[in-house]
């Protein structure tokens, strides 16, 4: 026991291990000193650490967790995806079209939106009948939900030069109608770059001034901690040191760059070059990669095409590269996480990881949208986590398989779906993550959605596959511990000698109902020792 401590948290529910496991939560103490939890008790034996700590933090009859975690964001690049009107309530195209048409009333020389679900276009693909209530000659780009795809204007595509007879490394496309013309519609980063590079940039200034608040709001929700799993945007590293030359991040934040599709070893080896990076909450630690795209675009890599005959291939043109790239960071102790959507994708993921020497290196995959039983097996033999966005299922699909995630897969493949309870009950260790901006980053609506299977909020709504609805312990465990499982440290769990990491609601996520609880106020959070968010009866020593 420490002669002095720096911080004393008193709650009416500690939700430690033994409480996840199923024993009565009780009232009790979380004290911290140097970034660690150095005790924890009841109540009662509170008194004994009282007088010897510099903070204290009475939650009254609050529950107090482990630190929430999200394990997949791109804060950074969410600057730039989220420019313009919010277009993800909108549930048809009118709807959309009109909110596009009031942001262009006070909007600048573009109209941006973000967002958008495919579905409010029905059975047809995304094109630039979006734009339909603008003038013609009026420049717009709008980001689709999933962040792999975006719709801009005849203006904007004749601005940036594209006729749709471009090419690119890798398998990106420009849509284009049976003239060869346009249609708007672009498929994955390096289409859609083709007009983000031409569009205004904001400041740097603005830049910083905007990923702050999307921290704050991430920790005011009772994420602790993010995994953002990019740094495509050059000045990253820059925005971290200005932010804490100012202060501290609201979070703390991995970095996990990309090493994109078509990359050769020479970019490798530049991204092994920046592992450990870091500021006093910021550290570059881990590689992303991306194997497929998505099903929504028809990018995906499924075994056998989509109902549109789509979704036929990786996004490395050459499968074989990606494996040397997993290969090559791997012979160097770096951990990856490839985002594997499509049921081949996943397979030739996991296989590939599968292979590799078991040299305690941990590796992930990201996503798992459409897992056939043999697939999982392979999973739980490779020996791998798996991160995972509820959100994702609840938001954009529907149990009548009616959305165009659903159409394009079939009802065989479509009742697949985010197989979070199996992957769970198998052994794989699962983490929960938002994505954002591709879905929102609120913690407690990831959580209630994990148990749901459908929205907060929406009881009207049919769940997607409720048998794949994790317990609420179950559930709690993967958005605090699995990360940190999934990254090969320990933490994400109350007990003397772990991370200090904790969040703090007005409702205890064990036994409310979901519903409720995704409304639950969020008291406070503790980002390796230091008090973050603090909405509580506070008394200074």
């Amino acid at each position: 026991m420490p002669e002095n401590i720096d911080l004393l948290v008193l709650a009416g529910a500690v939700l430690t291990p033994s409480a996840l496991a199923g024993a009565p939560a009780e009232a009790g103490f979380v004290a911290v000193h140097d970034g660690q939890i150095v005790g924890v008790g009841t109540r009662d034996a509170a008194d004994s650490w009282r007088a010897r700590a510099q903070r204290v933090i009475d939650l009254g009859d609050a529950t107090l967790t482990a630190g929430i975690v999200d394990a997949h964001i791109h804060p950074v690049a969410g600057i730039g995806m989220t420019r313009g009107v919010d277009l993800s309530t909108a549930e048809t195209l009118d709807e959309a079209q009109r909110a596009l048409a009031a942001e262009a009333r006070d909007a600048g020389e573009w109209v941006f939106g973000w967002g958008l679900n495919p579905n409010v276009f029905g059975a047809v693909a995304p094109s630039a009948r979006l734009f339909d209530l603008l003038p013609p000659d009026r420049l717009a780009f709008v980001q689709l939900f999933d962040a792999h795809s975006a719709i801009a204007s005849a203006a904007a595509l004749e601005r940036a030069g594209i006729t749709g007879a471009e090419t690119f490394d890798d398998s990106s496309s420009i849509a284009v109608d049976a003239d060869g013309t346009p249609t708007g519609y672009l498929l994955e980063h390096s289409a859609t770059g083709r007009v983000t590079r031409i569009v205004p940039s904001l400041t740097f200034d603005e830049r910083r001034e905007a990923l702050v608040a999307i921290f704050r709001g991430m920790a005011e929700t009772g994420v602790t901690i993010g995994q953002m799993l990019d740094s495509s945007d050059p000045d990253a590293f820059d925005l971290f040191d200005a932010i804490e030359a100012e202060g501290e991040l609201p979070i703390r934040l991995r970095v996990s760059p990309m090493a994109v599709p078509g990359s050769a070893e020479s970019d490798w080896a530049r991204l092994a070059d920046i592992q450990g990076r870091h500021g006093r909450r910021w550290e570059v630690r881990g590689i992303k990669l991306m194997i497929d795209g998505t099903i929504d675009n028809g990018t995906a890599w499924l075994r056998e095409p989509d109902t549109l005959g789509e979704s036929t291939a990786s996004l490395w043109l050459s499968p074989p590269e990606y494996v040397a790239a997993v290969e090559y960071f791997h012979a160097r102790g770096i951990p990856t996480t490839t985002h594997a959507i499509g049921d081949r994708g996943i397979e030739f993921v996991a296989a590939t990881l599968n292979g590799l020497e078991r040299t305690g290196v941990p590796h992930r995959m990201e996503h798992i949208e459409t897992l056939p039983d043999d697939v999982l097996e392979l999973i739980v033999r490779a020996g791998v986590s798996v991160s995972m966005q509820p959100t994702h299922c609840t938001h954009f699909t529907r149990a009548d398989h009616t959305d165009n995630w659903s159409r394009r897969l079939g009802d065989e493949r479509a009742d697949r779906a985010w197989r979070t309870r199996d992957l769970h009950e198998k052994g794989v260790v699962v983490a929960l993550g938002s994505d954002w901006p591709v879905a929102p980053y609120d913690a407690r609506a990831t959580l209630a959605a994990a148990m749901l299977r459908r929205p907060a909020g929406r009881a009207d709504v049919t769940p997607v596959l409720p048998d794949q609805a994790l317990d609420a312990p179950v559930a709690l465990d993967a958005h605090t511990r699995g990360w940190w499982r999934s990254v090969g440290e320990s933490g994400g769990t109350i007990g003397e000698g772990m991370p200090a990491y904790l969040t703090a609601f007005s409702a205890n996520p064990l036994s409310a109902d979901p519903d409720a609880f995704a409304t639950a106020e969020v008291l406070l959070t503790v980002v390796g020792g230091d008090v973050e968010v603090d909405r509580s009866v506070v008394v200074q020593r």
